[in-house]
C-alpha cells in the first residue's frame, strides 16, 4: 500500500549524501560565526571608545593621542608619497630578510637533521647564538654592512632562520625512520623519498615555523631601522617617538600590525595551497 491510498501525506526525509551537511548544523555553524565577528566588531568600537573617552580626561593626551589624531596622522602616511615610500622601504626589507631568513634557516635545518653528527656538535653553538637578544648584534651588522637596506634585511633574516631551523631541524629528527629504511628497500629512488616521505612530515613544522617567524620579521625590520636607518616605517616610529608625537606613533604601529596581517594571510594561502598540492587536504 502507498501512501496516497491512505488519504495521509507521509513526507519522506530526503536521504543525505556522503558529504552533505544538514541545513540546521550549517545554519547553526553560520550563526556561531556571525556572533563571533559580530562580537569582534563590538569589542574593537568599545575600546576606540573608551580609548576618545579617556584621552585627555584620565590619561595624558602626550601619552596616547587619540583615535581621531591617530586616523589623521595614519591618514597623511598613506596619502601622501612620502610615506608610501617609508612603506615600501619596510616592505622591501621585510621580504630580502623573510626570504634570506627562510632560505638560511631551511637548508640549515635539513643539513643538520639530515647528518645527525653534525647536528650535535652544532646544536649547543646554535642555542647560545639564538640566547644573544638582536638588538645587541645590531651593530656588528652596521660595522659589516654599514647603514641601509641590507643591514635591516640581515637582521630580520637572522631572526627568522633561527626560527626555521628549529622547526626543520626538529622535524627531520622526529620522521619515521622505520618508514625511510622500507621506502630504501623498496627501491625508491631520492626524489620518491622527499615526494612522499620527507615532504609531508615537514611541510606542518615549515609552515608553523613561517608563520611564527613572520612577526619575528617586522620586529628585525623594526630593530635594524631604529639602530640604523634614515627611512621606513621604524625611523618614522623612532622620530615619532624621540619628539612626544604620540600620533605618529600609533599610527605607524597601526602600519606594521597591517603588514603583519597582509604577511600572515599570503603565508596561509601558501600554506593551503601548499598542502592541496601534497594531497593533505582535499
Amino acid at each position: 500500500m502507498s501512501a496516497t491510498d491512505t488519504g495521509t501525506k507521509v513526507s519522506i526525509p530526503r536521504r543525505l549524501g556522503p558529504g552533505a551537511v544538514p541545513k540546521q548544523k550549517y545554519s547553526a555553524r553560520s550563526k556561531t560565526g556571525a556572533i563571533i565577528i559580530g562580537g569582534r566588531i563590538i569589542t574593537v568600537i568599545v575600546l576606540i571608545a573608551l580609548w576618545q573617552l579617556f584621552s585627555g580626561r584620565v590619561l595624558p593626551v602626550y601619552a596616547i593621542s587619540s583615535p581621531m589624531a591617530v586616523w589623521d596622522s595614519f591618514w597623511s602616511t598613506i596619502s601622501t608619497g612620502a610615506g608610501w615610500a617609508n612603506i615600501g622601504v619596510t616592505a622591501k626589507e621585510l621580504a630580502l630578510g623573510f626570504v634570506i631568513g627562510v632560505a638560511g634557516g631551511t637548508v640549515f635545518g635539513l643539513l643538520l637533521g639530515y647528518f645527525k653528527i653534525v647536528g650535535a656538535i652544532l646544536e649547543p653553538f646554535i642555542g647560545a647564538v639564538n640566547g644573544i637578544p638582536k638588538i645587541a648584534i645590531a651593530p656588528v651588522f652596521v660595522l659589516i654592512l654599514g647603514i641601509g637596506t641590507w643591514t635591516d634585511a640581515v637582521i630580520a633574516g637572522t631572526m627568522v632562520s633561527l626560527i626555521l631551523f628549529y622547526n626543520i631541524y626538529i622535524g627531520m629528527r622526529t620522521i619515521n625512520t622505520e618508514l625511510v629504511d622500507v621506502i630504501r628497500l623498496m627501491k625508491a629512488s631520492r626524489w620518491h623519498l622527499l615526494r612522499y616521505v620527507y615532504a609531508p612530515s615537514l611541510v606542518t613544522p615549515f609552515f608553523a615555523g613561517l608563520k611564527a617567524a613572520g612577526p619575528f620579521a617586522i620586529l628585525g625590520v623594526i630593530i635594524g631601522e631604529f639602530v640604523a636607518s634614515y627611512e621606513g616605517v621604524g625611523h618614522i616610529l623612532s622620530s615619532a617617538s624621540s619628539n612626544l608625537n604620540a600620533a605618529a606613533v600609533y599610527s605607524s604601529i597601526v602600519v606594521l600590525v597591517l603588514m603583519g596581517f597582509v604577511l600572515n594571510v599570503i603565508l596561509s594561502q601558501l600554506d593551503a595551497w601548499t598542502s592541496r598540492k601534497l594531497g593533505m587536504t582535499s
